[in-house]
């Protein structure tokens, strides 16, 4: 029987324009993260330059991003949802900052940069991973609890996404499955912690900063959790596809390293395949929403269009 085909994506109608929406969010949270962080010369002023560095190294802003269009999606604002954004985005930034260094995936390039312990050396890089997680949940608590939401809520969620059963399970997965043969189901789960947990968290935080419904929140969850993995499957096609300069990383590095990907597994076509239908479930889960996840829908578009 003949493989019946994915689904297209919606596309968000003529009015909404996603590269200025990308760009007026990223500037509200790169000055948001500018005022939440100790300045350069605060003392010790190396950690500090340290932290800024790979904060601002020029990164999308995809998850706070994110975060704030899931908060619009559900009738909330993007000055409520700000600090729980910039609080994911420094987890984010410190978990790459520790993902580069040698004893894990030993890179010297990162958003077209060098990374973190090329310029400040591998001490400093860890402090400053560190730092940064750290200061994500100084910033996240600033942020004012709401109705169906506490600050012990929103610290619970950071936390999990962040923790020993998620980002750092799926770091430690693959760490230990480098040059091992790996199952697409074992890789699934790397993925889904890895990527997917902190990405997920990102919208599920911007819907709890508008007091979203069980019923919104259980959607940007579907959501969150689709996108997530539909966006380190292409990380993984990207990676075999394009060059370094155009990754603004090194290209190949997880060929080199015999690390388990999709394409390696089970092949280019395929992977493409699986991330469509990934993100063809995101967008039947913001049906919830009646056409007021304009943001949302644009958004994951971009992210499965990425050249590959």
């Amino acid at each position: 029987m003949p493989a019946q085909p994915t689904r297209r994506p919606p596309t968000p109608g003529p009015s909404f324009d996603l590269a200025t929406y990308l760009e007026t969010q990223c500037q509200a949270v790169n000055r948001a993260l500018d005022r939440w962080l100790p300045a350069e010369r605060v003392r010790p002023a190396t950690i500090h330059r340290a932290m800024r560095y790979s904060l601002f190294a020029g990164g999308k802003r995809l998850r706070p991003v994110l975060c704030l269009a899931a908060a619009e999606a559900c009738g909330g604002s993007a000055t409520e949802a700000m600090p729980l954004a910039c609080a994911v985005e420094c987890i984010h930034t410190y978990s790459l900052i520790h993902d580069d260094l040698p004893a894990m995936d030993n890179d010297d390039y990162r958003r077209g940069k060098l990374t973190n312990h090329k310029v400040f050396g591998e001490g400093i890089a860890v402090l400053a991973g560190d730092a940064l997680l750290t200061q994500a949940f100084e910033i996240a608590v600033q942020c004012r609890a709401w109705p169906r939401y506490s600050h012990q809520t929103v610290v619970l969620e950071l936390a999990r996404a962040s923790g020993s059963l998620q980002l750092i399970a799926g770091q430690v997965a693959d760490l230990e499955g480098e040059g091992q043969p790996l199952s697409a189901s074992q890789l699934k789960y790397i993925h889904e912690r890895k990527t997917s947990a902190l990405l997920c968290a990102s919208v599920r935080l911007g819907g709890m900063s508008a007091n979203c419904t069980a019923a919104q929140l259980e959607a940007l969850t579907v959501f969150g959790y689709h996108v997530g993995l539909a966006f380190q499957i292409i990380d993984d096609i990207l990676d075999v596809t394009q060059t370094s300069e155009k990754l603004g990383k090194t290209a190949g590095k997880d060929v080199a390293a015999h690390k388990a990907t999709y394409p390696a597994i089970i092949g280019l076509e395929k992977s493409r395949r699986i991330a469509a239908r990934l993100t063809a479930k995101a967008f039947d889960a913001l049906r919830t929403f009646r056409g007021r996840a304009q943001a949302l829908e644009a958004l994951a578009g971009y992210l499965l269009r990425r050249d590959r």
